[in-house]
């Protein structure tokens, strides 16, 4: 399938001394007699490490015109934490949230006026810098890939427990759509779903970040899997292994289901709940609408009284060994991500803007280091994803 892909290149600099809005209407792309050099040392074990780095930031909630390219201090490594040379970041339908600040209940946590940490980014893979104390396992030059926050930078650091090894042969910008997407669906459909081979699966949202996971990790599984995205992307989505499609405009989802994952979407508590079987479960995953608040605290408050029905909502946990069990599918070509497009991180703001509208099918890729800073790979394991599909609300996170 046609894509486009972006060749990378390093953070643009900025004309200002601080900082400057990336890609406002006022602001074009940093002009490339200005770039940073495209040299950076591979081996991070013998590098010397810079005061400072470029990331990109948001200093209050908004649209993607909020976002700024700026120079900060590079990240002190604490005990248990890993130093990462960040050579591709994955975004998806949560760094939207933080940029957005919504659902607004989320900001108790992350802050109520402006964010308390002004950075983005939660997904990576790259090469480890610096290791803190009491850190095993890792040291520098190793290639790894997980969860971090602050991940739209040149460096960042993570906990060792949310970080995997990652081998030779996968690109880093394959690797980096893995953690937040892959995990979210492997536990709805493991954990919650408890999915069994036979069953059928409904994942509304098929074509997003979570759902282009889920689909084939439900077919993994054993299920007998049934898609739902828009018209134009349904396509892709048996491309990903789904035995049926559905489109969102229609009424008719099919069913009844032993699982229906809904990923993102504002379809109403009481349509979801009769798409199940007698013994069904929902697992509501994200969303940001008022309609999707509603069913969320809807599901808490009726799931102790639907009899023999569970519906459960999730909130993924970040840990070392889904990791590697993705990794393991990913490696045994069970697994494919599916790419949308890969861009240089100073096309942040574009690339929100197309996730906002529902023009992103899978996941969006932006690339921090140069290609020189990465290792050669074998391989590419990933799909790419049409760019000219149009608006689809439905592709969730």
């Amino acid at each position: 399938m046609a894509s486009r892909r972006t060749l990378s290149r390093p953070l643009g600099a900025t004309n200002k001394v601080n900082a400057t809005p990336l890609l406002s209407p006022r602001a074009p792309e940093m002009p490339p007699d200005r770039a940073v050099p495209r040299t950076l040392e591979a081996d991070t074990s013998r590098a010397t490490l810079p005061a400072t780095m470029k990331t990109i930031v948001r200093e209050r909630y908004g649209s993607a015109e909020v976002l700024e390219l700026k120079d900060i201090p590079v990240p002190h490594v604490g005990a248990g934490e890993v130093l990462v040379r960040v050579a591709a970041a994955g975004l998806g339908r949560g760094v939207w949230h933080l940029m957005r600040g919504r659902p607004y209940l989320a900001r108790l946590a992350y802050g109520i006026r402006k964010p308390k940490n002004a950075q983005l980014g939660l997904e990576l893979a790259g090469t480890v810098a610096r290791v803190g104390e009491g850190v095993v396992g890792f040291a520098p030059g190793d290639r790894v890939f997980g969860f971090a926050r602050g991940a739209f930078a040149e460096y960042a650091a993570a906990r060792a427990d949310k970080l995997a090894h990652l081998p030779e042969g996968i690109p880093f910008e394959v690797a980096a759509a893995v953690p937040d997407s892959g995990v979210t669906a492997l536990q709805a459909l493991r954990d919650h779903g408890r999915v069994r081979p036979g069953e059928r699966v409904l994942v509304l949202g098929a074509s997003g970040g979570v759902g282009t996971f889920a689909v084939p990790l439900a077919k993994h599984f054993g299920a007998t899997v049934t898609g739902a995205a828009s018209a134009a992307k349904l396509d892709l989505v048996r491309e990903l292994g789904a035995d049926d499609v559905r489109d969102y405009a229609e009424t008719d989802l099919g069913g009844p289901y032993d699982l229906v994952l809904a990923v993102g979407g504002s379809l109403p508590l009481g349509q979801l709940r009769r798409l199940l079987a007698e013994r069904g479960t929902l697992v509501i995953v994200g969303g940001e609408s008022r309609t999707m608040m509603r069913r969320l605290l809807g599901a808490a408050l009726k799931a102790p009284f639907v009899r023999r029905r569970r519906i459960v909502t999730l909130v993924a946990s970040e840990n070392r060994r889904d990791l590697a069990t993705l990794l393991g599918l990913l490696s045994a070509g069970a697994l494919r991500p599916t790419l949308d497009s890969v861009r240089p991180i100073t096309r942040l703001p574009e690339a929100m803007r197309d996730l906002e509208a529902g023009r992103v099918c899978g996941k969006v890729i932006l690339e921090v280091a140069p290609p020189s800073a990465a290792a050669p790979h074998s391989h590419s394991p990933a799909h790419t994803a049409p760019r000219t599909a149009p608006a689809d609300p439905s592709a969730g996170p």
